[in-house]
């Protein structure tokens, strides 16, 4: 991004490659593989050359005050970015100008020592930021108010939970007044109220006119905190601009910007096995993409079988917009004579999805044969699309807030002591 505002963080060129098996991040870690290197040579007779590169010639500048969303699926290199932005780690090449004070939440703990109080931690972040002992008091009653972790603040962090972790990291990094505060996807081990409420604190500093970098996987997220977006993939930025053009893209063009999560790629011109006619949804008898949440619906997939596919297992894969996988379902799951004959001709599979079991949003299904441990035979990756959604005047929608890839509605029978002895339902 251009502007004749001097950028607060510049990156020029950045590449990072690791060793397979590499783990070190820190000094501590460093001086431990240094101590240990002598005999891992010895043992070895050379060091592993296998490396990958976690990213690959990544360019770009913020301006002070901007808020700026990353986003991408697992391993496209995000985490890896933030930790050299974070100084963290080392590029392998290219350089990286940040002209402020950073504030990171990368992890649970980031910068935490897990012997140290609360109260010692607070006053040692704040002074690895810069800040003075008087600075860090004025805003010491904040921090602990809104990490509600008033109760435990002469605890060692050691004996913090995760969810009590991320509150106190989370508000000594908001609250200490860096210029760029960096916020990975570690808001999701928070509760469903202080994800909000961590949210809201990040668009008061933005409205402050502090820089932010937000990595999350909640597109809706990014796109009511972020006024600009990246996207990476295999290490590389190939998308960024407003981010509701970003996000939208992602989307759209993720079944070109991704592999199969399961299928090996298949050349389509040599499928002459399967013909895939066309996969539909289906709702109450009504063909449609938009999907009642509370009623089961069935996908239909029309195919033309034209040679002898003996022991072949039909796949369905569905994946949420994230990327993540919901689930995967195969008719030699529950063995049917025509799933285990599979004549030639043309057919169509029908499978029920229940009611009551994904959360709002949108969903992209791939289609595949194999004979297994054998070979793949057909691949048909995000070859369909539905959104699913809830009815406004539900009383449940707070169902699919809640962590976890689906959000089943499941019956809780309550009786008393005294009934369940005799199988009598309370009511």
């Amino acid at each position: 991004m251009k502007s004749s505002i001097e950028p607060i963080i510049k990156v020029q060129h950045i590449s990072k490659r690791y060793r397979i098996g590499e783990t070190q991040t820190s000094l501590r870690d460093s001086l431990a593989s240094m101590a240990r290197a002598p005999l891992k040579r010895f043992r070895n007779g050379k060091a592993s050359e296998k490396t990958i590169w976690a990213l690959n010639d990544v360019s770009f500048e913020v301006t002070p005050g901007e808020v700026v969303g990353i986003i991408g699926r697992n391993g496209a290199g995000k985490s890896t970015l933030l930790k050299i932005l974070s100084r963290i780690v080392k590029p392998t090449k290219g350089r990286v100008e940040l002209n402020g004070r950073v504030g990171s939440l990368l992890e649970v703990g980031t910068g935490f020592h897990s012997e140290l109080t609360g109260r010692e931690n607070i006053f040692l972040n704040g002074a690895i930021l810069g800040m003075t002992r008087r600075e860090i008091e004025r805003k010491f009653d904040e921090i602990v108010a809104f990490a509600e972790t008033g109760e435990f603040l002469d605890t060692p962090v050691k004996h913090y939970s995760s969810g009590m972790t991320v509150r106190l990291a989370f508000a000594v990094a908001a609250h200490l007044e860096p210029e760029i505060l960096i916020i990975d996807e570690v808001l999701a081990v928070g509760d469903i109220s202080f994800q909000k409420k961590c949210l809201g604190k990040m668009n008061e500093v933005a409205k402050g006119g502090r820089t932010v970098l937000f990595v999350s996987h909640d597109l809706n997220a990014v796109n009511g905190l972020c006024e600009r977006a990246l996207l990476l993939n295999d290490g590389a930025i190939v998308e960024e601009g407003p981010t509701r053009e970003v996000t939208a893209y992602y989307l759209d063009q993720s079944n070109r910007l991704y592999s199969a999560i399961t299928w090996a790629p298949v050349d389509q011109a040599s499928n002459q096995e399967i013909e895939l006619n066309q996969i539909t949804i289906q709702q109450a008898g009504i063909t449609t993409n938009t999907i009642n949440c509370r009623e089961p619906f069935a996908i239909l997939i029309d195919y033309e079988i034209k040679q002898a596919l003996r022991a072949s297992r039909f796949f369905l894969m569905l994946r949420d917009a994230k990327g993540e996988l919901i689930f995967t379902t195969s008719d030699y799951d529950l063995l049917t004579p025509a799933a285990e004959e599979r004549k030639l001709g043309r057919f169509v599979s029908r499978i029920t999805v229940p009611g009551g079991l994904l959360k709002t949003g949108s969903y992209y299904g791939t289609f595949g044969v194999d004979i297994a441990n054998v070979r793949i035979v057909f691949a048909a990756d995000d070859c369909f699309h539905f959104d699913v959604f809830e009815p406004e005047d539900d009383t449940q929608a707070t169902r699919h807030q809640r962590l976890g890839a689906v959000a089943p509605l499941l019956q809780w029978e309550i009786t008393s002591s005294e009934d369940a002895r005799t199988g009598t339902p309370t009511g």
